[in-house]
């Protein structure tokens, strides 16, 4: 029985560890023990025994300056580790700078990533914009064209399980997203049928998307293009094929390369 009370008991303490690390990355530099005792109703024992852990482990430092606590570099390392497994091969970001470059839209390669659509890479520049999120960063997997790319191509269960119970994670983001799981459901159809998937204005206002599943080493990213409704509407068709034409090579280098890009 005392081990299965250290573990709740340890169980606890992590949470609380994590609680205070979250509390501490959202409060900003400075932030007190005191303040974060308040927030997280700990007792201020617990909270200066919890901060002087993270601290020893690098996952906070002690402002002396500003009589607080901030950031350690640690969390620096894990992003970086996370995010350096995710960008693709050089030739597979050659392949997306020319495709940003050749089509004048935002050059998008998504995955995803246990129940997010994280972004892989990207190719913007500031007459075309990208979704909004670097690489690391989850995007709307229900309201993305590479999202629904990425959505349309799992089955059932997985499905469920990214979009949460009963649609839970369908957010209206703007009036046109799709927020009645029966009607994504409907979409996801035709994006099987036509093996493309587009969005207009559900992400963003004024914004328009087009992606498609690229398959790659037993994991499946999908590449998209990113421009103005305006621009979409009258460049569809010829933003549909320089995505399909890039889709073929970037899977080959994709492919090739074992853990680049992957989804989980």
């Amino acid at each position: 029985m005392s081990g299965t009370g250290d573990a709740v008991a340890g169980g606890s303490g992590l949470r609380r560890a994590l609680r205070l690390l979250e509390a501490v990355a959202e409060a900003g530099d400075g932030v007190t023990a005191k303040a974060l005792a308040r927030r997280l109703e700990l007792p201020l024992p617990t909270t200066y025994r919890l901060l002087g852990t993270l601290v020893e482990e690098g996952y906070l430092v002690r402002l002396h300056a500003v009589r607080g606590y901030g950031l350690g570099y640690g969390v620096v390392g894990l992003y970086r580790g996370m995010t350096e497994r995710m960008v693709p091969p050089e030739p597979a970001r050659e392949i997306l700078a020319e495709l940003h470059t050749r089509v004048g839209a935002a050059a998008v390669l998504a995955v995803l990533r246990a129940c997010d659509v994280v972004v892989a890479h990207t190719e913007t520049c500031a007459a075309h914009p990208g979704p909004g999120a670097t690489t690391g960063e989850p995007i709307p997997a229900h309201a993305t064209a590479p999202g629904k790319a990425l959505l349309a191509g799992l089955d059932p269960g997985r499905l469920g399980e990214v979009l949460g119970t009963g649609g839970g994670r369908l957010d209206a983001l703007t009036p046109h997203t799709l927020t009645d799981r029966r009607l994504l459901d409907r979409d996801l159809l035709r994006v099987r049928s036509a093996g493309v998937a587009v969005e207009v204005e559900e992400h963003a206002r004024g914004r328009a998307g087009l992606a498609v599943a690229v398959p790659a080493a037993g994991a499946t990213a999908a590449l998209a293009v990113v421009v103005s409704r305006a621009d979409f509407a009258g460049r569809r068709w010829e933003l549909e094929q320089a995505v399909r034409e890039a889709a073929g090579p970037l899977a080959r280098h994709l492919a090739a390369v074992p853990g680049a890009a992957a989804s989980g």
